[in-house]
């Protein structure tokens, strides 16, 4: 009995040491960045709102899941609750994992920037999205929520401007592109296999810039006035339908207004 007791405690010791350790890395990782603050300690969800049996933090990761179980009836989202952003640049990096019996191409999720809470009490949320999908295909394009849909398909450069006729669209010119298409198909592979990939959004006025992995994916110019966002919330989301597993960690902020 007293080795059991040891055993035990010993573990418990071991596993307190490992979360320390990880929160003293993001505090670090943070550090080296001027001006920038961490968003998500390691070790829960301090700071962030979402439905319980949906996010946990497993790993030292933000982690979201649609459980086969108890599957969504529609999209849902963890929400930032210590501040709103407007200009700012975001560095995170996130993986999909695969779910026993589903389809990881068919996970989908993403993070909101200059949102809007829609439904507070199912953490439903609209605005512009920085997409991601677990078989690579949408991965940092431009997605509007509960809004315009699709703005920027990934690697595109566009200019959004106010639909004629149309309100609720925007009229899309697309100006070129962000990178070749062998640095998307790169992209593509290393978010099917698994991989942790950096993401970072670079937000300043009209212009919106996503990258991943120091890929550009996304530059846009949102001249849509009636539509185009200044400010707003910052979450991350679990989409419905098959059930799916997508990670978040090292979420650091730098503001600029």
């Amino acid at each position: 009995m007293k080795a059991g007791r040891w055993c035990c405690g010993s573990l418990a010791l071991l596993a307190l040491a490992a979360t320390a350790g990880t929160g003293r890395k993001v505090a670090a990782a943070a550090a080296e960045e001027p001006g920038f603050r961490s968003l998500f300690n390691g070790k829960d969800l301090k700071g962030w709102d979402g439905l319980p049996g949906v996010w946990s933090v497993e790993d030292g990761a933000i982690t979201g899941r649609n459980r086969a179980e108890a599957p969504l009836e529609g999209n849902t989202f963890l929400i930032w609750k210590e501040g709103t952003v407007g200009d700012f640049t975001l560095r995170l990096r996130f993986r999909f994992q695969p779910v026993a019996g589903a389809a990881m191409a068919k996970a989908n999720s993403g993070v909101q920037y200059r949102s809007q809470v829609i439904d507070p009490a199912k953490r439903v949320v609209g605005g512009y999205q920085a997409d991601m999908d677990g078989g690579g295909k949408y991965v940092g394009m431009l997605y509007e929520e509960r809004g315009r849909g699709i703005l920027a398909l990934p690697t595109q450069k566009v200019r959004l401007s106010p639909m004629p006729g149309e309100p609720a669209k925007a009229k899309i010119d697309v100006l070129g592109a962000t990178a070749s298409e062998a640095e998307r198909a790169a992209l593509t592979a290393a978010v099917a296999r698994g991989e942790w990939m950096d993401l970072t959004l670079v937000v300043e006025g009209r212009l919106l810039r996503h990258s991943v992995n120091g890929v550009q994916t996304a530059e846009i110019v949102d001249d849509d006035d009636a539509h185009r966002a200044a400010s707003g919330v910052l979450a991350l989301q679990v989409h419905a339908g098959e059930p799916m597993m997508v990670q978040f960690k090292e979420i650091r902020l730098k503001a600029s207004r």
